[in-house]
């Protein structure tokens, strides 16, 4: 193995070329710094999220993505609907209404051609790219991150030094990992399997394009369902994992998933006549987060931060929002020659409150809550309610959905506990 043991310097050294590191990266690099970024696979390559939610506008106008992304054949998604256990779709909530302005329609995306697309935007802001390189190890002096080791294609490695180090490297998280830093969320522990079909039902206009949320019976799980371009239309099912893998007979993917189609009446007549076009791929879709956003030297971004259920889409949002905002830290420590531990996490507190805003809206739905009624009981508050669904994360005011959601959510607990109080009464 050949070693280049010449020391290479950066202002700032990103692990990994998904959307959350070419975030961080591109908007340091539009700032002036010097960057360079690691991507160990050469894009494309496959990744699972295809949705995007309206309030990723904002973050791509910054990226100077807008206009690529308006140039795409990707499919325009306007609205969000649900499915309940007996197959009753929901009003639509249509993004546009609440909000009449262009941030309102978004994209539903091959991930594979986003993600690339995000690469080459960081290339053409100025971040030095290298795919197909293996970050071995984040150099560590003391308790400070001060830069990387890396392996090309050809063997040959090398060390990087920076003044922060970004690790973007998704759940595998390097610094997390090294660090001990993971905790799992105790209450969203879940699975996917999933595939594509060709020639499954879409809806015409304003609703060809809107992401599906179809539950199961008894509310064991809930499929996406999600049209791309092409005819193609991902479709995937999401449940604790134990009950996906633990507790039944089979293993077998495919069985799985035909199993659980046949437990949603809002899925089978979409793909009853479709084809399958192919493999089925699986994931455990656990939710962590990192006990810090931020130490001496070093930063956490995206999936390597934190994972959160893909119940709502909001994967690419937290991506890009969080690299946003790591990004705005970074930049300003930079300029204050402070990227100590302190400096570096600004910008944690906001971000997690977002994401919290999220999981509560997440573990609402998988304890039964159901949207219609709520509507229903506070209409003034549905404007609020899709706020939240289109990623409208960071302001204090989509706060007062609480309380009402938590009165609706007592009022079914108690008419469940009469309902099951009189059927009991009645067997005896």
């Amino acid at each position: 193995m050949v070693t280049d043991r010449t020391d290479k310097s950066a202002d700032v050294v990103v692990i990994g070329g998904g959307p959350s590191g070419a975030t961080t990266a591109t908007l340091l690099a539009l700032q002036g710094h010097d960057v360079q970024l690691f991507e160990r696979e050469r894009f494309p390559r496959f990744h699972i999220g295809e949705s995007l939610i309206p309030e990723t506008y904002w973050v791509l106008e910054r990226l100077k993505m807008l206009p690529k992304l308006k140039k795409s054949p990707n499919v325009k998604k306007y609205s969000v609907q649900f499915v309940t256990e007996h197959g009753k779709l929901s009003e639509p909530f249509y993004f546009l209404d609440n909000k009449p302005h262009e941030c309102s329609q978004t994209w539903q995306v091959y991930r594979q051609e986003f993600d690339q697309l995000m690469l080459e935007n960081a290339r053409e802001q100025g971040v030095a790219v290298h795919e197909a390189t293996r970050v071995l190890e984040v150099l560590f002096e003391g308790q400070r991150a001060v830069g990387v080791r890396v392996q090309h294609e050809d063997g040959t490695e090398r060390e990087v030094r920076a003044k922060v180090v970004v690790d973007a490297s998704g759940q595998s998280s390097m610094v997390m990992s090294r660090l001990g830093l993971r905790e799992w969320d105790p209450v969203l522990k879940k699975a996917a399997v999933w595939t594509y079909w060709k020639g499954a039902h879409r809806d015409q206009g304003k609703d060809e394009g809107a992401t599906i949320v179809m539950q199961t019976k008894g509310k064991k799980g809930w499929f996406w369902y999600i049209p791309l371009r092409n005819d193609i239309v991902s479709v995937g099912v999401v449940a604790a994992y134990d009950y996906l893998f633990v507790d039944r007979e089979t293993k077998e993917l495919e069985k799985i998933y035909f199993e659980e189609v046949e437990r949603c009446p809002g899925v089978q007549p979409r793909i009853a006549n479709a084809e399958r076009c192919d493999v089925f791929r699986a994931a455990k879709e656990y939710s962590y987060r990192s006990k810090q956003a931020a130490g001496d030297g070093w930063v956490l971004v995206g999936d390597a931060f934190g994972f959160l259920d893909p119940l709502y889409s909001s994967g690419v949002l937290l991506a890009l929002k969080s690299g946003q905002l790591a990004a705005d830290t970074i930049d300003l420590a930079l300029k204050e020659n402070d990227v100590s531990e302190t400096s570096l996490r600004r910008w944690e507190a906001d971000y997690i409150k977002g994401m919290d805003r999220m999981r509560k809206l997440v573990c609402a739905f998988y304890d039964g809550f159901n949207f219609g009624r709520f509507v229903k009981k506070y209409p003034h508050l549905k404007g609020t309610v899709t706020d939240l669904l289109i990623g409208d994360l960071f302001r204090d005011e989509v706060d007062k959905v609480w309380e009402p959601m938590e009165i609706v959510e007592a009022e079914r607990r108690a008419e469940k506990a009469a309902r099951e109080a009189a059927m009991l009464a009645s067997a005896n």
